[in-house]
């Protein structure tokens, strides 16, 4: 039997096969999602199987039957497909729901399930275990897949993808984590729900009980925090990048503009200029700057005189889209689609260096202590520090024993926080549908935070509370644990 899986993952060496002089080769067809007659694992690699002989081919009625078919006893029964998928909501279902001992039949009888979700082991010596699972729905090579004991069930590490969804059918006797994050140290609060479209940015302003969300439906979303109800939706009418609270203003990147909102006077101003769509905001020396689709970085400054914002300098030098601002100590720290992260000196408004190192996307920048942090689509974390001449260098590459020829998967943003302990906290999220909370400096992993969609807009706001976004549209609201 040669067959071609692209939805089975083998875990460990395949068993020992039987000799071939008692058994032929039977050939039997696989329908499975985007999979062909060649039977190739997703690394290429060919896989030959030898196979009992059986009588004939197995099939139910009039029809030809390919998997989740079992002979016990002189009857013959079928699985319940929904069933292995996490989503029967029948009861009765006049299909059997137990499929340990049809698994264990139709496996002795060369029939594997074809969406089974049911771990299976096979002791074959030292060395030789192996375990076959099938992905769920769209994977985006998630880090899970080690197994927990609980009992006689075992759990992967994995989440389950129905239960985030909020409909898994299964509850105890599911195979998947049942759970939002993996640390004690945090815990789920409340889901924010109203967004049609992926979440963007996400602002708290300070002194307020107003959460701003903005999504790629052109929309931003006012929630009240008290009751976690959306109170206002103010359509935009255009693409929202980036929002930015600071001393009573909200800010919203658009396309070719920037809305300045005074929360306090409900005043407005429109700031022209911008030359696309505007990717990033950050606010220095009395300074508001912004992060442009064509390379450009615009600056205004708010004039007392006429009360309103006025341009006051544009920095040149990014091949491509601005996407992410930083600003610390004096100086301006800009990431761009061209893989490049450029540092400028405010004062002068020069760019004093131009750090290479990324091989994709720049999309985040956070500054601590004497450090930068970066993130990119590359995958990688880079810590970023000032030599005795002055010069940025690469300090720490997270993770540091990838290869280059090595997938990872893409960081999307990072912020950071002080934890109970007063301990620096990173949180990076990746577009593998995950969170992830490193401590620093150390880059040791404390959890992980799990989502629908990749997130895209991280948040940390008073009292220990910390927002995502996805872009599924959905915000959660986590907090911190308190101290033991």
């Amino acid at each position: 039997l040669s067959l071609s899986l692209s939805h089975l993952q083998f875990w460990g060496a395949p068993p020992s096969l039987p000799a071939q002089s008692s058994a032929s080769c039977l050939s039997i067809p696989c329908h499975l999602p985007n999979s062909s007659t060649a039977f190739s694992d997703p690394r290429g690699l060919r896989l030959t199987l030898a196979v009992m002989e059986v009588d004939g081919p197995i099939r139910l009625g009039s029809r030809r039957s390919h998997g989740r078919v079992a002979n016990i006893g002189n009857r013959t029964q079928q699985v319940c497909s929904y069933w292995l998928e996490g989503r029967c909501n029948r009861d009765p279902c006049k299909f059997p729901h137990d499929s340990g001992e049809l698994a264990m039949a139709s496996r002795l009888n060369g029939v594997s399930n074809k969406r089974s979700n049911v771990a299976v082991d096979d002791n074959v010596g030292p060395g030789g275990r192996r375990n076959v699972a099938a992905r769920w729905g769209r994977s985006r090579g998630g880090k899970g897949g080690k197994i927990y004991v609980d009992g006689r069930r075992k759990i992967r590490d994995t989440p389950c993808a129905f239960f985030l969804r909020g409909n898994c059918v299964k509850g105890d006797q599911c195979n998947f984590l049942h759970a939002h994050s993996t640390t004690p140290d945090m815990s789920f609060v409340s889901q924010l729900t109203g967004h049609e479209k992926a979440v963007r940015a996400i602002a708290l302003p300070a002194g307020t009980d107003k959460l701003y969300s903005a999504g790629q439906d052109q929309t931003i979303r006012v929630w009240d925090c008290r009751t976690g109800q959306c109170s206002n939706v103010i359509s935009m009418g255009t693409d929202i990048g980036c929002l930015l609270s600071e001393s009573g203003w909200l800010f919203v990147g658009l396309l070719n503009e920037i809305k300045a909102w005074n929360l306090q006077t409900k005043g407005e101003q429109s700031l022209a200029g911008p030359k696309g769509q505007v990717h990033a905001l950050a606010v220095c020396n009395d300074m508001l700057l912004s992060g442009v689709q064509d390379g450009n970085i615009l600056a205004w400054k708010f004039s007392s005189i006429t009360n309103m914002f006025e341009p006051a300098a544009s920095f040149w030098g990014h091949t491509g889209a601005v996407v992410t601002l930083e600003a610390s100590g004096g100086k301006l720290y800009s990431g761009s689609m061209d893989q490049s992260i450029r540092v400028w000196d405010l004062s002068t408004g020069q760019c004093i260096q131009t750090l290479q190192g990324h091989t994709n996307v720049v999309m985040g920048l956070l500054s601590w202590e004497q450090f930068l942090l970066s993130c990119s689509l590359d995958g990688t974390v880079k810590v970023w520090g000032v030599s005795q001449s002055g010069i940025h260098e690469v300090q720490y590459t997270h993770p540091e024993d990838h290869s280059s020829s090595e997938a990872l998967d893409g960081v999307l943003s990072l912020c950071g926080y002080m934890d109970q302990q007063g301990k620096a906290i990173l949180l990076c999220s990746y577009n593998d549908n995950t969170v992830r909370l490193y401590e620093l400096p150390s880059f040791t992993e404390r959890g992980v935070l799990f989502s629908r969609e990749e997130v895209r807009a991280l948040h940390v706001g008073p009292d220990g509370l910390v927002f995502s976004g996805d872009s599924k549209g959905e915000i959660k609201v986590w907090r911190w644990a308190p101290s033991p």
